[in-house]
């Protein structure tokens, strides 16, 4: 896929995370590694987003766990090879021109037009709201094409089960353009990850890493918890004695093994001697354990240097967001020009 689309518009990508808590392993196969390698082919303007507003959607009375975790995903982001010389990392509270944005674009689409949306409605479930959802948590598909409208991204590295935003941003783009008879706002394209690398199970078997589940290996986990981690992973509940015969599909350490591991031919070896039957899970276990320890210990190492000036890593948010700031401001201005409210100009 040509991750600036077709006719290569802007070649401006953004993505982020909400601040929830600390990233794992999952999302950085899912998205940070492919962050660092777009960043760094220095093809496109990077802005990466940590959404704090979208977290308070569903965390609004526990603004503790939102601010918290916003130094931490920042720590991560740095850790793992983002640069913010060459991307604006920024924080989405700290950008004015989303929210009037967002006010502008919630009159373009209806209730139920949301209400259908097959992610917005998957989250509700999971999250079990009922008939209490908070508004900002269904409206945030409008947000959410604020903040990828503000900067003019056609570009937007996200997971597979996120296509549905992806469409509603573009009708809402497409509706703008129309109403006003503009070209102003950009038609943003979904980057997906590699097939097979958009979601990773957790270590326990379920379907879905999550840090909700506590299913998660952190990528600022020590290294011996993520020893402890590895050698309680679920992997196949009848192979019980070393020379019985193993299943290798579901099984969690060898879908880590096919996700992280760069030797395929001594995975491949692995595989065919546990379906065999000869190898024990300890052992495949201590193999994975290397393969995440090798990946995983300079990402620590660079977060520790990190955590030494604190005050050094909000500066960079605020920077990042600065440089947003500017962006984001132009866009809100031809917005208010097309609409017609630019009444001061």
């Amino acid at each position: 896929m040509n991750p600036g689309g077709k006719d290569m518009k802007t070649n401006t990508i953004l993505t982020g995370d909400r601040p929830t808590g600390k990233l794992h392993i999952g999302h950085y196969l899912g998205s940070l590694k492919n962050r660092v390698k777009l960043q760094n082919e220095g093809k496109y303007k990077m802005f990466i987003m940590i959404a704090d507003m979208q977290a308070f959607t569903d965390n609004a009375r526990n603004p503790e766990k939102v601010r918290n975790s916003l130094i931490q995903v920042a720590l991560d982001y740095l850790s793992v090879g983002i640069d913010p010389a060459k991307t604006n990392i920024l924080v989405q509270s700290q950008i004015p021109a989303l929210n009037e944005l967002t006010m502008y674009y919630l009159d373009l689409v209806s209730v139920s037009r949301l209400e259908r949306n097959p992610t917005v409605k998957s989250e509700i479930k999971q999250k079990s709201f009922g008939q209490s959802i908070p508004a900002g948590f269904l409206t945030y598909p409008v947000s959410q094409t604020a903040d990828i409208t503000a900067f003019k991204a056609d570009t937007v590295p996200v997971g597979d089960d996120q296509e549905p935003m992806m469409e509603q941003a573009r009708e809402i783009v497409r509706t703008f353009n129309n109403t006003y008879n503009v070209d102003t706002l950009v038609e943003p394209e979904g980057y997906f990850p590699p097939k097979g690398q958009g979601r990773l199970p957790g270590i326990d078997g379920n379907a879905k890493m999550s840090k909700s589940l506590g299913n998660c290996i952190y990528l600022s986990d020590p290294a011996d918890v993520v020893t402890k981690k590895v050698m309680s992973m679920y992997t196949d509940p009848d192979h019980i004695h070393v020379e019985d015969p193993g299943k290798i599909e579901g099984n969690t350490v060898f879908t880590y093994l096919d996700a992280f591991g760069t030797d395929k031919a001594k995975i491949a070896e692995l595989k065919e001697q546990y379906q065999a039957g000869g190898l024990g899970d300890v052992k495949v276990k201590r193999y994975l354990n290397d393969v995440l320890q090798e990946i995983l210990e300079p990402i620590r190492n660079r977060r520790a240097e990190y955590e030494k000036d604190i005050p050094g890593v909000y500066d960079i948010l605020k920077k990042g967001s600065d440089n947003a700031n500017i962006v984001a401001n132009q866009t809100l201005s031809e917005v208010r020009k097309a609409i017609g409210v630019n009444y001061f100009d």
